[in-house]
């Protein structure tokens, strides 16, 4: 049977606030093989009936499926639309209409009725309370209500409440942007929260990154001095009139029980100042006062269609103890982002007081010095009588351990929960193999990404920084990609990215970017180093290239090709015989050959800045290609020879030698393929013996780490790159597993062998990175690989290999198209091995199928396999299918 399984927009199941309409796909189902898509036909429609259509694509034979953008179609704002699809195929078969997908229209910012309105005082911008608004309104008694859509936004963080209850499920909302660029707003379907007569709509507003103390700078008031709140209600009534509740002079404001709240330090919540019913119908508001309205620019707002912050999931405490020291300390077994939700009882004004952390040292105690100065504490007050319930609201914590400072009477594992909170995406990856440690570093991997990916790619979620890294962001994006649906998540953050840029195209080292001009004391960003680091830099042109290969978007990469190429022409600008810099560069930061006390690499500045000044400008010809920018396509592909021509001759001595004698080094130079092919031998071999001379650990930092094994296994060393991989000893990433870590350390020895810890100045244990390994599990490991030439896997790559000693190894990713899935076994010694391999290829795509170095094969399933030099390739069609070879 045939059947269309699910609609997607935008890669999304369902969006809200789209002011454009989203890019269509559709996940085909069907038990057959060599299944092709011959026409489609989608309707789109304001009813589930579908019985208006407001457009009918009528059939369309192509094979498209994803990625399908609709002719220019005016949609009315505030109102929810139904897409619906079915196909036919190349066996005969048609489908049903598919289940409806939906999404809600936006508010352009010009539509906007609501003010910019605040509680506080600009004498208030050292505080960081939290504050109420409230309206009162009415709805006819005599009409019915057939719909009504809220907008809302912040300048700070805020939640929204309609008569007595909070709407939505969104924390954090409206996330960290670059806010006088890039303000979003966030759309909520509340016509069940709604009644005929008098309604009541409030918000709790907080400090947030808007004007919280941030960065490890620790200023305040980055974007403003005072919190404030806009909203616009729109109510549909049976008869076709509106009403319209907007945010304005006619609210009223009030301070809230949020004593104090922000990112770094926490929250002090007194319950003895809760007004109940606050934002009911009813309430006593005499002695609430005047809001005032901000002079804010609403042009800025920009609607948040998708993956916003939300509660995920919970986690019980493994064990409640005692510390050597006398403390009392949760563990919930799990390095987190999030916070600790509680029950209690007590006396009216006793005090509940936890301070999160995330290892304890080397004798059992709680270590609290790599929080440098963020409190990470809640300070409860009690109300007194009955049970209470509470958690944070306008802040989150990273932790695996909780110290109990105050509480009243005896706390109990049960009084507690932990809440971990990060944007919400669908998870698309999984593995499993033999070995036990194997699954740990890739749940690891994967709780690496929960733990950061709170609204933007942070480097960690627990200390005084929680800052947007774009190295990290970058080296971390194609793993992160095959782990869940992030090119929503990714989209937002590189909007602030090309918002950020520096006039002359140069690219900050966090973003949003809160770090230029306010640095001056720093001794690593002073005196305006705060912008264009090659490799962290290079995030502008990497991110968009791999949302174009990990789900054809070409959306972001046609909005993000101008910021894409004002980068490469910032090194260009920069560049003296292709050679280029800039005030600071972090080179192959943290690597362990640097020298004593230096987190700098050994690795050559001015062969890493060549290194991926020739990557990016090679990835900007590809994005000018695919965009049809063919000028551009022509010139940046002349520049990218010359840069590698610029490095053969600057980096390679006469006989092929690398000049510069380091792993990153030669890492570099075979993965962004710069290494004259006279050479390449050579090259691997050095590479080799680098690593023995390591006794065969890595040495490699921030720069090199992510491309070490794929350097290997693409030529011909995929035996080494296990090898390496299977390493569990210092330094390697199964001896953090080893060593107990939930999540990827930020130093391979952030906890030493003895037990001591690396330097509490910088050394987080939750700092995804190094979780860059991730992308070499998918992609080589299991093999799951996508087609530049046809993206978002299409056409996919499946190429597994094999190895590390595993017995097997299960895989799969939930592509745009649908499950792609590997599976092997290998059996025998390592001279002569029996490899199983079966796969699952989704419907109206087609893979190469490469059989690892196999020279024998048992088991065809039917399919035509051709010998080459990596073993047997065969052209496959959608299905399942099971091979067996041997090697």
């Amino acid at each position: 049977m045939l059947a269309v399984e699910k609609v997607t927009l935008n890669y999304e199941t369902t969006l809200v606030g789209c002011e454009t309409l989203p890019v269509f796909g559709w996940i085909i189902r069907s038990a057959l093989r060599n299944v092709v898509q011959r026409s489609w036909r989608l309707q789109l429609a304001t009813s589930t009936q579908f019985d208006e259509l407001l457009y009918d694509s009528g059939d369309i034979h192509d094979d498209r499926s994803n990625n399908i953008a609709l002719p220019d179609i005016v949609c009315a704002p505030s109102t929810r639309y139904y897409v619906r699809v079915k196909i036919t195929d190349n066996h005969g078969q048609a489908s049903d209409w598919s289940p409806e997908a939906s999404f809600i229209s936006g508010l352009s910012a010009a539509a906007w009725q609501g003010d910019f309105i605040s509680a506080e005082t600009p004498q208030e911008k050292d505080v960081s309370k939290g504050t109420l608004l409230r309206h009162d309104f009415s709805l006819p008694q005599t009409n019915d209500i057939v719909c009504a859509v809220v907008h809302a936004s912040a300048l700070g963080l805020y939640q929204l409440w309609i008569n007595g209850e909070k709407v939505g499920g969104d924390e954090l909302a409206p996330g960290w942007t670059s806010y006088h660029h890039h303000l979003l707003y966030q759309t909520w379907d509340v016509t069940e929260r709604l009644r005929r007569g008098d309604n009541t709509i409030g918000a709790m507003v907080g400090a947030g990154w808007y004007k919280g103390d941030m960065s490890f700078n620790r200023y305040r008031n980055y974007y403003g001095e005072q919190t404030g709140f806009i909203c616009h209600l729109v109510v549909t009534l049976r008869d076709g009139s509106q009403q319209v509740i907007a945010s304005g002079a006619d609210w009223q404001a009030s301070d809230s029980a949020i004593l104090f709240s922000e990112i770094y330090d926490g929250e002090i919540y007194d319950a003895r100042r809760e007004q109940r019913g606050w934002c009911e119908p009813g309430f006593d508001a005499r002695g609430w006062r005047a809001v005032s309205v901000l002079a804010a620019d609403r042009a800025v707002l920009q609607p948040q269609t998708a993956c916003p912050v939300r509660e995920i999931e919970r986690l019980a405490p493994w064990s409640l103890f005692t510390t050597p020291k006398g403390e009392t300390v949760l563990d919930f077994g799990q390095n987190l982002s999030g916070w600790v939700e509680f029950k209690v009882r007590g006396a009216e004004g006793d005090n509940v007081s936890l301070r999160h952390f995330e290892v304890l040292d080397a004798e059992g105690n709680v270590y609290l010095a790599n929080l440098r100065t963020a409190k990470q504490r809640i300070d409860y007050t009690l109300r007194g009588g009955e049970e209470e319930r509470y958690h944070p609201h306008f802040t989150f914590q990273g932790f695996r351990y909780v110290m109990i400072e105050r509480w009243p009477g005896t706390p109990k594992l049960d009084d507690f929960v932990a809440v971990v909170l990060h944007s919400a995406m669908a998870p698309t990856g999984s593995i499993e193999t033999s070995n036990a440690e194997l699954n740990q570093l890739h749940h690891n991997i994967l709780w690496g990404l929960k733990g950061n990916f709170v609204d933007i790619p942070t480097d960690c979620p627990q200390r005084d920084e929680r800052l947007g890294w774009t190295g990290d962001a970058q080296i971390f994006c194609r793993t992160a990609s095959y782990l869940m649906q992030t090119d929503t998540f990714f989209a937002k953050w590189l909007a602030d990215l090309a918002h950020d840029q520096t006039a002359e195209g140069g690219v900050p080292h966090v973003i949003p970017d809160i770090l230029t001009g306010k640095c001056d004391n720093d001794r690593f960003l002073s005196h305006g180093r705060t912008h264009s680091s090659a490799a962290w830099a290079d995030a502008a042109v990497i991110n968009p290239w791999t949302l174009y290969l990990m789900y054809g978007d070409t959306q972001t990469l046609a909005r993000q090709y101008g910021s894409m190429k004002a980068w490469v022409e910032f090194m260009r600008a920069n560049a003296v015989d292709n050679m280029w810099s800039w005030k600071l560069q972090f080179g192959d930061w943290v690597a362990l050959d640097a020298r004593e006390g230096s987190y700098f690499g050994a690795t050559p500045n001015e062969l890493t800045c060549m290194a991926y000044y020739a990557l990016s400008t090679q990835l900007l010809a590809k994005s000018a290609k695919v965009l049809g920018h063919v000028e551009d396509a022509e010139r940046y592909e002349e520049l990218h020879a010359s840069i590698v021509d610029s490095f053969h001759r600057e980096f390679f001595t006469p006989n092929g030698r690398l000049a510069a004698r380091t792993q990153t080094a030669h890492i570099l130079a075979l993965y962004f393929q710069l290494v004259p092919e006279a050479y390449r031998e050579r090259t691997v071999q050095t590479l080799l013996t680098l690593l023995e001379e390591q006794d065969g650990h890595l040495v490699t930092g921030f720069v090199g780490t992510p491309y070490f094994c794929h350097a290997l296994s693409e030529n011909g060393q995929a035996d080494a790159a296990w090898k390496l991989l299977m390493k569990d000893d210092f330094p390697s990433w199964l001896y953090q597993v080893k060593a107990g870590a939930t999540t990827i350390w930020e130093h391979w020895d952030g906890v030493k062998p003895d037990g001591t810890m690396w330097s509490p100045d910088m050394n987080s244990f939750n700092h995804y990175a190094y979780g860059a390994i991730g992308e070499w599990l998918y992609r080589a490991a299991a093999g799951i690989n996508t087609q530049e030439d046809a993206p978002g896997f299409k056409r996919s790559v499946l190429y597994p290999i094999p190895g590390g000693n595993l017995a097997w190894l299960k895989a799969r990713y939930a592509s745009v198209y649908g499950d792609i899935s590997v599976h092997w076994t290998q059996e025998g010694a390592q001279e002569s091995q029996t490899i199983t391999l079966e796969v699952e290829i989704p419907a109206n795509t087609r893979s190469t199928l490469v059989l690892d170095r196999a020279h024998t094969l048992l088991e065809a399933d039917g399919l035509d396999f051709t010998p080459v030099a990596e073993g047997y390739r065969a052209e496959v069609g959608s299905g399942r299918y099971r091979v067996v070879f041997l090697r």
